[in-house]
């Protein structure tokens, strides 16, 4: 099977992610992304809107594993769209998860402006 898939741009995505919605903030998101993380996974997708995202990124720090070979994906919520308040709620998330950059940024909800 493969692990993962070249998109025209060169990357590469895992093919298996491990989600965090509906996982509480704290011990509870960090100890289940940290033995995801140990088990194999390379792509860990939150959002703004699940509220785990400092605990997401505290785990992506205590793995050790190289950023480079993750995949980071998070969202923007609906009460963020819009240029200046994406830009920022992107900045706030990268801040929360201690991650210089994203691999995938997404519009959680599209809405009609």
């Amino acid at each position: 099977m493969k692990r993962s898939i070249e998109l025209k741009s060169g990357i590469h995505i895992p093919v298996i992610g491990f989600g965090t919605f509906k996982i509480p903030e704290g011990e509870v998101t960090f100890n289940a992304v940290l033995q995801a993380l140990k088990t194999g996974y390379r792509h860990i997708d939150t959002a703004e809107f699940y509220g785990n995202e400092a605990s997401v990124g505290k785990a992506i720090a205590v793995s050790k594993i190289d950023r480079e070979e993750l995949f980071v994906t998070t969202k923007v919520w609906n009460s963020n769209h819009g240029y200046k308040q994406t830009l920022q709620a992107c900045k706030e998330s990268l801040s929360r998860l201690n991650l210089d950059y994203l691999d995938l940024y997404l519009i959680h909800w599209p809405k009609l402006l």
